[in-house]
């Protein structure tokens, strides 16, 4: 149940939409969710909005360690926009998502609790 995804989000410089690679790696160690690449306040707390929204919607959020990077790392990433391709990015990387329904899509998106 270990994997990698890589799918494209955005967020805004000025008036702007900038792609970002949302790269999700799910893997053994501790249990954690991490998100890194200069991530806003909002963004970190997307983990317990995924976290509630993918249980919600039938899936199963894994109980290993997640680790989300967006790239490019030197751009400051703002809203919770990036809520829906985390959340794909983690369905893809464990296998519960096909890669191939969403290749080529910009998705953003900001999820509720209940998905």
């Amino acid at each position: 149940m270990f994997g990698r995804c890589a799918v494209q989000g955005a967020t805004l410089r000025g008036i702007e939409a900038v792609p970002v690679d949302v790269e999700v790696v799910v893997g053994r160690g501790i249990p954690a969710f991490c998100i890194v690449g200069m991530p806003d306040a909002a963004i970190q707390e997307a983990r317990e909005r995924v976290r509630a929204a993918v249980r919600a919607s039938g899936f199963s959020m894994p109980n290993e360690r997640i680790v989300v990077n967006l790239a490019p790392g030197a751009l400051r990433k703002t809203g919770s926009g990036f809520d829906l391709p985390i959340a794909v990015g983690v369905l893809v990387a464990t296998g519960q998502l096909d890669m191939r329904t969403v290749a080529g899509t910009l998705l953003v998106g900001e999820l509720s609790m209940e998905g």
